[in-house]
């Protein structure tokens, strides 16, 4: 085993106390509010820290780790384009907001508000299968990290019998993750979610230090400079040779980010967990200092294993990698795995834990969001539809659990026997797209536009799952079975997981637009269904707030802002303006005049050291915040709980017309709701 005692110590030692941490949430789930959406009593730092560490998780590190170990810090460079679209959504509420106002506790239950009950379960199932198949392959990422890096024997012997190590690591790990889900819901999640983000922070912070450390700066600018001209890892002007992870694919994310907004649900429970709309908001503002160290990391740990494989005087380090890695089996995990074992071989005793333990860390916060959300989604937005006669209380909590497990059975075998033959990111986009392609539009069309129909959310979501389907039946027989077709394909289209997405995208909006247009016979009442206006709810916005700023009006400072808000919202807006102008600037120049591979080492440099000083303060900063707003949290449950909050019902459980919560009147759909 490459682990010593102290390591395994500090892995087994960190999980316990997780453990203990889960099980005291449980004296506070007290109900389904409570275990769907910690009944609504979340602050922001509380928020934006849980909800980073959930959508971050082993399969995502080691997705990063294939990104940047094949661009290097090139890669990261048209990052910078996604900045204005990341400010815009945030200090806007784009989409989050106004998801927020309607106080739904899933997007499908949004949708049967904004469109029928038939489409809430269409989308529901749609959302469902898809999560649970783009879910289906992190167990069996974290059990090849866990053997390969550890050093976990391939098989073990129990009474003379060999059993296969891989799945009883997937087994494991799956169990400690179904247990922290059970133990207290969405309180269980948030609270272990915000506890694992600070100790991963303070990880990678020292793994960065050592880092940089053990490779010296002109090591890894001297071996990025080898690269082979068109395949650059310094300068993003010269990458025509990468395939996958170059200009294109960041400006199709661009777009995905506000496309998308709001749409994946494998961390649902965080977008209605918020005390006020305008928390929801404000952590969403504070997600870009939340990134910083973890960004930092996922950048240097590829780009530093790289030069430990391709540079001098790491000969004999490379050659016991390389070895390790011909005795797999799985190509696929070949390439997964080249980062952690280049890692395995800097890293000294202790920090070897620290890491493994980060990694567990960030599996387990992945794993319990998901479990949850699709345990939830399923159980809310599929079965309780059919339902005619409310669910007591205990059966309600009951069907939840039954399914958060059977979502578990479910990844354990997909991680079992299906293969991927692509890159993670490649692939999360693709399967993500069956829900994801048509659900951008019909979310944002439901909360924006007065005019869109039923009609036209139908014909999105359809084309949108077929396009993914057809994309996925592609990406698992190719080229096998489609030499002909690859033979035809011109050389600049995507066939890949990016463009399977974007045509998906494109698509959906042409739909649902033109069938909305063709459909529309009155504008829809979104005051009603928003809770603004005469239909507004005490206790959701500030003073007198009614109606909260729309428009460009939105991207300012509102009433709602505290002089606190303003200070943290003027500091994203100067930090993100710095870094899109420098990118402006730099792109134009670098077009024009052209920059030298050692201007770029400079650059990355300075970007390095900003970056690593700027996200020690965060640190310190969302450690005290976060810890103030779990304290709160706490205090608002008990209250909560002695006021006996009733908001913890399915909000349809009739043929009658869909009915916000708190709210005193019924929603009268735009169109007669197709069957």
């Amino acid at each position: 085993m490459n682990l010593t005692g102290i390591d395994w110590l500090i892995v087994v030692g960190f999980v316990l106390g997780l453990a203990a941490v889960a099980r005291y949430t449980r004296r506070y789930t007290r109900n389904v509010s409570d275990f769907l959406a910690a009944n609504r009593c979340a602050g922001r730092y509380l928020l934006t820290m849980s909800e980073g560490m959930a959508a971050l998780g082993a399969a995502a590190v080691v997705a990063n780790f294939e990104k940047f170990y094949n661009a290097g810090f090139a890669a990261s460079w048209w990052g910078f384009m996604l900045l204005p679209v990341g400010l815009i959504a945030a200090v806007s509420g784009w989409v989050l907001y106004r998801y927020r106002e309607t106080r739904a506790m899933t997007m499908a239950e949004f949708f049967e508000m904004r469109y029928s009950r038939n489409f809430r379960i269409y989308t529901g199932i749609l959302g469902w299968l898809s999560g649970i198949i783009n879910y289906g392959i992190f167990p069996s990422v974290l059990a090849y990290f866990l053997i390969y890096f550890c050093g976990l024997p391939q098989h073990f012997s129990v009474f003379g019998i060999a059993i296969w190590t891989f799945p009883v690591v997937m087994a494991v790990m799956m169990i400690i993750a179904v247990w922290f889900t059970l133990c207290g819901g969405m309180i269980a999640v948030m609270v272990t979610d915000f506890l694992q983000a600070q100790f991963t922070n303070i990880a990678f912070m020292l793994i960065l230090a050592i880092l940089l450390l053990h490779f010296s700066w002109g090591d890894i600018i001297d071996t990025l400079k080898q690269a082979p001209q068109g395949k650059s890892m310094l300068d993003p002007f010269d990458q025509a040779g990468v395939k996958d992870f170059n200009v294109v694919f960041f400006m199709i994310f661009a777009f995905k980010a506000f496309y998308n907004r709001l749409g994946w649900q494998g961390i649902q429970g965080y977008n209605c967990s918020a005390r006020t709309p305008h928390e929801a908001k404000m952590a969403s503002v504070l997600a870009e200092w939340r990134n910083g160290v973890t960004y930092l990391l996922l950048l240097l740990m590829p780009i530093c294993a790289y030069v430990l494989m391709h540079g001098q005087g790491h000969e004999q380090e490379a050659a016991i990698i390389n070895e390790q890695l011909a005795n797999m089996s799985d190509e696929q995990a070949r390439h997964q795995m080249v980062v952690p074992l280049a890692l395995g071989q800097v890293l000294p005793v202790g920090v070897v834990g620290l890491f493994v333990a980060a990694m567990i860390a960030a599996a387990i916060s992945t794993d319990d969001s998901n479990l949850h959300s699709w345990g939830s989604i399923f159980i809310q937005d599929v079965v309780l539809p059919f339902r005619k006669k409310p669910l007591s209380e205990k059966q309600h909590l009951r069907l939840l659990q039954c399914s958060i497990v059977g979502v578990a059975v479910f990844a354990l075998f997909f991680s079992l026997f299906f293969p991927l033959h692509d890159y993670l990111f490649m692939f999360f986009l693709v399967t993500g797209t069956i829900y994801l392609g048509g659900s951008g539009a019909v979310i944002i069309g439901g909360l924006y536009w007065k005019r869109a129909t039923v009609q036209g959310a139908w014909a999105a979501m359809t084309n949108g799952w077929i396009i993914a389907i057809t994309g996925i039946s592609i990406q698992v027989f190719w080229p096998q079975s489609f030499t002909w077709l690859q033979a035809r394909v011109p050389a600049w289209v995507p066939v890949n997981g990016v463009g399977v997405a974007l045509l998906s995208y494109l698509t959906s909006i042409a739909w649902y637009v033109g069938v909305s247009l063709l459909t529309c016979k009155e504008p829809y009442n979104l005051d009603q269904m928003l809770h603004r206006g005469e239909y507004a709810l005490k206790g959701e916005h500030p003073g007198d707030v009614t109606i909260p700023a729309t428009g460009w009006r939105a991207l300012g400072t509102t009433a709602e802002f505290t002089r606190g808000d303003k200070i943290i919202y003027y500091a994203k807006l100067t930090w993100t303006a710095f870094w899109f102008l420098a990118f402006t600037c730099g792109t134009l120049y670098a077009l024009i005049f052209g920059i030298d591979v050692d201007t770029w080492a400079q650059w990355w440099w300075f970007t390095v050291m900003l970056g690593l000083t700027v996200g020690s303060i965060t640190v310190v900063w969302f450690l005290i915040g976060g810890i103030r707003d779990l304290l709160r949290l706490f205090s608002d449950l008990n209250t909560a709980h002695a006021m006996q909050d009733n908001d913890d019902r399915d909000v349809i459980v009739s043929d009658s017309p869909p009915v916000i919560p708190d709210a005193q009147t019924s929603l009268k759909p735009d169109v007669t709701p197709m069957p």
